[in-house]
């Protein structure tokens, strides 16, 4: 039977919805905003940490029956991070579920506004304003630095084109030299990447770990900057000082 079926609890009129997150930068942006309405979220949402909420498995598998179980009135998923045979299973159990999609910071500030407003937030919070600040700067015309940005080895798999990292990066002043490819996160062999001569390559620590012993050892000739993946690729309350984390990771790159 439907979660919404006539032995399940309803909302009472004007109660904040229930809601389970699927993707751990909304996690993080419902968390800091209106945390009372999360009911769970996957066992990747890690921020903020005193985050207690049940946990229904990971991004790509999730536990179906742990969700239905908690009766949401809205499953929040993102396009890239949640597959679609698990959305479309929840919406044939009977559930709503709000499907984001960003590819570049402005898409990311208008699905955060949209989902903040479908979990009920009465206002827009403070550090939405602040994220929005910290990159009100206008994209450089002609960035100065060129990169390969490895996501995955075994195998090399990078950023290709329409990427919220590669909009990021591209507003610090860093293009991305497969941003031009067909596919959005291609495979490439390690020898293209090497014979693409980069300026720099920037590795960052999720959703492959690179570490100071785990990757630059791949690249002998341009320097190599380590950042922060939540930094580099989450859409909530870290992009208000993700300018400044990133900008200090890849100036560190280069002394």
């Amino acid at each position: 039977m439907s979660p919404r079926g006539r032995d399940q609890p309803q909302r009472t009129r004007g109660a904040p919805p229930r809601v389970v997150s699927l993707v751990p930068s909304l996690t993080e942006a419902i968390a800091e905003t209106h945390p009372g309405v999360l009911v769970g979220a996957t066992d990747w949402c890690t921020h903020p940490a005193p985050l207690d909420v049940p946990r229904v498995g990971g991004t790509k598998n999730p536990a179906l029956d742990r969700i239905l179980a908690l009766t949401p009135d809205l499953v929040i998923a993102n396009e890239e991070e949640n597959r679609a045979p698990d959305l479309d299973a929840l919406r044939t159990a009977g559930l709503e579920v709000l499907v984001t999609e960003v590819r570049d910071l402005p898409q990311a500030f208008r699905e955060l506004e949209r989902v903040l407003t479908a979990c009920g937030a009465s206002g827009r919070p403070r550090w939405l304003d602040e994220a929005e600040q910290a990159w009100s700067a206008p994209v450089p015309a002609d960035p100065v630095t060129t990169a390969v940005v490895p996501i995955w080895r075994r195998p090399w798999t990078v950023l290709g084109r329409d990427t919220f990292a590669g909009d990021v990066l591209a507003r610090l002043g860093v293009r991305n030299l497969f941003g031009g490819h067909p596919e959005r996160y291609p495979r490439i062999p390690l020898g293209e990447l090497r014979d693409a001569a980069p300026d720099l390559v920037v590795l960052p620590d999720e959703p492959y770990r690179f570490t100071a012993a785990d990757g630059p050892e791949a690249f002998p000739g341009p320097p190599c900057a380590l950042v922060s993946g939540r930094h580099l690729t989450w859409y909530g309350p870290s992009l208000a000082e993700a300018p400044r984390v990133l900008a200090e990771a890849l100036r560190a790159a280069h002394r």
